[in-house]
């Protein structure tokens, strides 16, 4: 019982820690929020016996991909995706993927995010604006300043997006057996961004109810170990 609830308590710290970097980044645009995804470890010396001990465990984490609100910003340089789909940028590193579609215009007139990493056009197009002309992105990606075509995003996808690693906290990396495709169904709106879909009411409930399993699994574990010790007592009062 006791190692049961020991590993009850550190599957609920782990799930703590996921919980605390949600919370964190509720407010950050374009995040996704770290979800966990239980299983049971079952002990190599146990597993051939009939009734072998099960402990639960976090087996691995995964994000919940799903949209977050779309809220307006009145910036003309500000994209929000509807629908599946991802911005790309162009770091040292190589390319990442975003749903965060905050945008300026560099000194140099190049469209960057927030972090200085160009946006990717189509083909990974450098995309330049010049001077402070109305510029106009349409629902496919398109970018005009002045009725003068400048390029289009590149707006991807990917079959398989669990393969996907997250790099920072807006950003994923994807793995290199798994290249973009096209987001045909994705729909930019400008002038808005997504916000985080780490919702602070959902994430309040949630720490509750995990400090609520912790004070359970505390229980258990004190209540085993004290089981323990009058084992032990009345054994020795046999002897």
């Amino acid at each position: 019982m006791t190692a049961i609830a020991a590993s009850g308590m550190r599957s609920r710290m782990e799930s703590l820690d996921l919980l605390a970097n949600n919370v964190a980044n509720a407010s950050t645009g374009g995040y996704k929020a770290d979800r966990e995804f239980y299983s049971l470890y079952i002990a190599p010396e146990a597993a051939a016996t009939a009734d072998g001990s099960t402990m639960p465990v976090v087996e691995r984490p995964w994000t919940d991909l799903s949209q977050g609100i779309v809220q307006p910003t009145g910036n003309p340089l500000d994209v929000a995706l509807s629908g599946k789909g991802f911005f790309a940028v162009q770091t040292p590193a190589g390319p990442l993927y975003t749903r965060n579609g905050s945008f300026r215009a560099a000194p140099d007139g190049r469209l960057v995010n927030t972090e200085g990493y160009p946006v990717r056009g189509t083909g990974g197009a450098v995309l330049t604006v010049q001077g402070a002309g109305a510029i106009d992105i349409s629902p496919d990606g398109a970018i005009t300043q002045n009725g003068t075509a400048i390029g289009s995003l590149e707006i991807v996808d990917f079959t398989d997006p669990t393969g996907l690693v997250k790099h920072g906290s807006t950003y994923f990396r994807a793995d290199p057996a798994q290249g973009p495709v096209a987001a045909p169904g994705a729909t930019v709106q400008q002038g808005r961004l997504e916000a985080s879909n780490s919702g602070t009411a959902e994430s309040a409930v949630r720490l509750v109810s995990i400090m609520r399993q912790f004070e359970m699994l505390q229980k258990a574990a004190a209540l085993g170990a004290d089981m323990n010790k009058q084992a032990i007592e009345q054994v020795a009062k046999v002897g």
